[in-house]
């Protein structure tokens, strides 16, 4: 600073500079450094708030289970255990309610902040933002499953006002079952995109969780959203995953499957036909489901998607034909009766690989012998799949 100051007086006697001009020189320059200190102490305290940030220890989340005498809570832990906790002093007894998201200190002994509410990312991820875009006009040779589908989930959707007209309620859930590749799932996203509803798709192996209690408080979760979402429908594809007769003893993985089962009971008790939630769930495996789910009340609509017969097939290779680039004298009602046994699945890997034998002949054409030989590869891998499973039986 003072050379700064021996410098000015040089070029003010210099040019003769009086000692006003003097004083406002030395005025400016004290003003500018005074704004250069507050601006380095911001960024010093800025540094400091963001070390104590990286030094101070992470907080736990827990769940409120209940609210005790003289100021503590029984709260769950996300580690797992169930904990009796203080509160502390600047959180009010009275805001904490059962069921809301609090933060614990690094030692769990503390509430120190209330939570938001929030939806579990892992619960919301279910949910499918854009509307499944297959219609009925997709779906080969399921016509009668399709009106029944229309009657029980869309129609009630659409216009509740008649069910309670007459006094009737239309069933709460519907339950498609039959062998795999049957369009079970396709019916689901038809329907959904049909009555422009929100679409929560689940496999119920994912309601298996690790930890004791997850897997209810998933599907209660599940549940809650459909109905902050409704109109909706909730799609649970292998429900047999969960959903399979209980037995009396178990592994602890086993009890815990029965009580995500019992809450699932519960959630579609819980709810009233026409409250703009609709349940469908799939299986192939109808015969291991626990009687329960099949009550009147729960899953009382039972849907059989069966192997197409030959209209359906011929239905269905129509469907897919129609997308292809193929000649004019491919016969679909050939194709349709050399394909006994073929589900909706197997027409369709029929048809891709129809369309590599002919990429692989370097043709943009599929023929009539591309076809048949399609299905000829088919009907090999059917028969290779069908001697394992019958050798597994046996074993």
């Amino acid at each position: 600073m003072s050379g700064y100051i021996d410098v000015i007086k040089e070029r003010s006697n210099h040019n003769n500079v009086g000692d006003d001009t003097l004083d406002r020189l030395l005025q400016e320059k004290i003003n500018s450094l005074q704004i250069e200190i507050d601006s380095l102490r911001k960024e010093l305290n800025y540094y400091k708030a963001e070390m104590e940030k990286l030094l101070s220890p992470p907080l736990i989340e827990a769940t409120v289970l209940d609210v005790m005498d003289n100021n503590r809570v029984l709260v769950r832990s996300s580690s797992g255990p169930n904990l009796l906790v203080n509160i502390s002093n600047n959180i009010k007894t009275a805001d904490i309610k059962p069921g809301m998201s609090v933060a614990l200190n690094q030692r769990g002994s503390t509430i120190i902040e209330l939570l938001k509410q929030r939806d579990d990312p892992y619960v919301k991820s279910m949910e499918i933002i854009d509307r499944p875009n297959i219609t009925y006009a997709e779906i080969g040779g399921l016509e009668e499953q399709i009106r029944e589908l229309r009657e029980v989930v869309e129609l009630p959707l659409k216009k509740p006002e008649l069910f309670r007209e007459i006094g009737i309620e239309p069933p709460k859930g519907v339950l498609l079952f039959g062998p795999p590749g049957t369009g079970k799932t396709m019916l689901a996203k038809a329907v959904a995109n049909e009555s422009n509803a929100t679409f929560i798709h689940v496999v119920a192996s994912e309601f298996a969780q690790k930890f004791v209690g997850e897997g209810a408080r998933i599907v209660k979760e599940v549940f809650e959203m459909a109905k902050k979402k409704a109109p909706s429908i909730v799609f649970i594809d292998e429900i047999d995953a969960i959903g399979a007769k209980r037995i009396e003893l178990g592994t602890s993985g086993e009890r815990e499957i029965q009580r995500t089962l019992m809450q699932l009971l519960s959630e579609i008790d819980g709810f009233k036909a026409l409250d703009n939630v609709k349940i469908i769930a799939a299986t192939n495996r109808i015969d291991i489901l626990d009687p329960a789910l099949l009550r009147p009340g729960r899953f009382d609509r039972l849907v059989e998607v069966p192997l197409p017969n030959t209209e359906g097939r011929k239905e269905i290779f129509r469907i897919y034909t129609q997308k292809m680039k193929i000649e004019e004298n491919i016969n679909n009602e050939i194709l349709a009766n050399m394909t006994e046994g073929f589900s909706g699945a197997d027409i369709k890997n029929s048809c891709v690989e129809a369309g590599y034998i002919a990429i692989r002949n370097d043709r943009n054409v599929v023929t009539m012998n591309d076809m048949l030989e399609a299905i000829d590869k088919i009907q090999k891998k059917k028969s290779i799949n069908k001697g394992i499973e019958r050798k597994e039986k046996f074993i």
